[in-house]
């Protein structure tokens, strides 16, 4: 565990579970000081998929660190071992899936005091889909079926998140929308290719994208019953220090 570092957490638009080349991942991993990080793949919100987590190990067992699982569908850990186990890790990794889910299985058993424990430690919280979605005040998912808001999160990075903006039908009007409207707060739209990672009260810390087209997306009301739309620079990965911007 990385004590005494800055608090972070990185939002992802990719990652092993949507991608081959292993750059977000990569990324990820050089936010580390640790030649070996523990990275702790936490896959809550797909209920704990066999084949996510088989696929999580694909991915990290040949990379320089020691990868891990937290199964709370089948957990084993008392409180006290599992909160040693959340606080002893570097990287924690959270899966795609059910945003709602998720939020309810982690109060349930304790593990949202113990994430914002971890966060308050310095460890690295970092997350895909509803993995992204969890760290915010509020987030745009399809947990109850069609998309909708969710004014409901772990509330450690300030404002509002929505993943997958530009590849699924609906998502940047009706997350749009809800931020007009004022049952989202301003925040973070983040296509799918793109990572951002951000420090202590929600500062940008860097913006990256493993493709020339993925961009970060910064959300507000325009004050006029509409938003505003701003791409962020992103440095895009495997090129060196290019960036891509609207």
């Amino acid at each position: 565990m990385s004590a005494g570092a800055e608090p972070r957490i990185a939002l992802l638009g990719g990652g092993f579970s949507a991608d081959d080349d292993g750059l977000l991942d990569d990324w990820v991993l050089g936010q580390v000081a640790s030649p070996r990080p523990r990275v702790c793949f936490v896959p809550t919100a797909s209920g704990d998929a066999p084949e996510y987590i088989a696929r999580f190990h694909h991915a990290f067992r040949t990379r320089p660190c020691e990868p891990g699982v937290l199964d709370l569908f089948r957990r084993e850990l008392d409180d006290d071992a599992l909160r040693a186990f959340l606080l002893s890790q570097d990287v924690l990794y959270v899966g795609g899936g059910n945003t709602a889910n998720l939020l309810a299985v982690w109060r349930t058993q304790g593990v949202d005091r113990l994430m914002r424990e971890a966060y308050e430690r310095g460890v690295l919280l970092c997350g895909i889909s509803a993995g992204a979605n969890c760290w915010a005040e509020g987030s745009h998912t399809d947990s109850f079926g069609p998309l909708t808001h969710l004014p409901d999160g772990l509330g450690l990075l300030p404002g509002s998140v929505c993943p997958h903006y530009d590849s699924e039908p609906g998502r940047r009007p009706s997350y749009g929308a809800a931020v007009a409207a004022g049952v989202l707060p301003a925040g973070w739209a983040v296509e799918d290719g793109a990572g951002a990672l951000f420090g202590d009260g929600g500062r940008l810390v860097e913006a990256v994208a493993r493709t020339d087209r993925a961009r970060l997306y910064r959300v507000e009301p325009d004050g006029h019953g509409g938003v505003r739309e701003r791409a962020l620079p992103c440095r895009r990965l495997g090129t060196g220090a290019r960036t891509v911007a609207d």
